[in-house]
């Protein structure tokens, strides 16, 4: 072996061993920089998205089976006693609204508290958030600006609803439910409920989706302009169908305010209570 050669494998050597070591240097350095990253923004970013959707998924389910009875006084009834478990076990349990109500407080709490985390907490903050929504005038900016304040009025009124079912969990029905809006004045909120949750949840959807960015695909400008014409028709589908399901409560509350208090019993039942009736009559 020449001089030469056993140069350049000495040279060859030294250079991978320093190119190992130089490896070995930057994963320990980047190992300690990952150990000291706070990872609990993120986590509790993904729990407020997670909640948020749940809520969301929820609002809309909740908007479908209340409009039931836009389809018949029965058909209301029906979903109010499947929601107490009556299909299932045979008889009503209201205790099952109560803890549904209680579960879906739980996750409207520990997304408001998750989400108060990116509110502007001093003079400062919200002189800052007003000169950049003055200067970029972006869109998403102002829809931010909107389910910050819709939050705020949301937290109130549907805590305000979901302690009534908690502790009335029996009082739904085409008459119950009726009453409530009607008799007991409860339609002033309703309506500004119905509107904040629908516009809150609305934007909230829409944003999670970018954040995370489903459905953008390769064109993102287009197919973002996109999921905001969806957004606004969702939000336009259920305030329409939400109004047209408070006025039909509120038209048969108006005509029972006279028989506050009675319940609505179904046109098979009543029809078999009759048949009894009738039968014991002729014997």
């Amino acid at each position: 072996m020449t001089i030469l050669q056993v140069y350049v494998i000495n040279n060859y050597l030294s250079l991978l061993v320093n190119l190992l070591l130089i490896s070995i240097t930057l994963t320990t350095e980047r190992y300690e920089m990952n150990k000291n990253i706070n990872r609990w923004p993120a986590w509790l970013d993904m729990i407020q998205g997670a909640t948020g959707l749940v809520l969301v998924l929820f609002m809309w389910a909740h908007m479908f089976f209340v409009s039931s009875i836009l389809i018949s006084h029965d058909a209301m009834y029906w979903v109010a006693r499947m929601f107490e478990g009556e299909p299932l076990f045979g008889k009503p349990y209201p205790i099952l609204v109560t803890l549904v109500a209680v579960g879906i407080f739980t996750l409207l709490v520990i997304h408001a508290v998750l989400a108060l985390r990116k509110f502007p907490s001093n003079a400062q903050q919200y002189q800052s958030i007003n000169q950049h929504m003055s200067t970029f005038k972006h869109g998403d900016t102002w829809l931010w600006a909107v389910q910050v304040i819709s939050g705020f009025f949301l937290l109130f009124l549907a805590s305000i609803h979901l302690y009534q079912l908690m502790l009335n969990p029996a009082d739904i029905g085409p008459y119950a439910s009726s009453d409530r809006v009607w008799s007991e004045r409860m339609w002033p909120l309703y309506i500004i409920l119905l509107f904040v949750v629908e516009i809150h949840g609305g934007i909230g959807i829409y944003r999670l989706a970018i954040k995370w960015g489903w459905f953008l695909g390769k064109n993102v400008k287009q197919n973002r302009r996109r999921l905001q014409k969806v957004k606004w028709g969702i939000t336009l589908f259920f305030l329409i169908l939400g109004c047209a399901t408070l006025q039909a409560y509120m038209t048969i509350g108006y005509e029972h305010q006279s028989k506050v208090g009675e319940r609505y019993i179904p046109k098979a039942a009543l029809e078999q209570t009759n048949n009894k009736t009738s039968n014991q009559s002729q014997q």
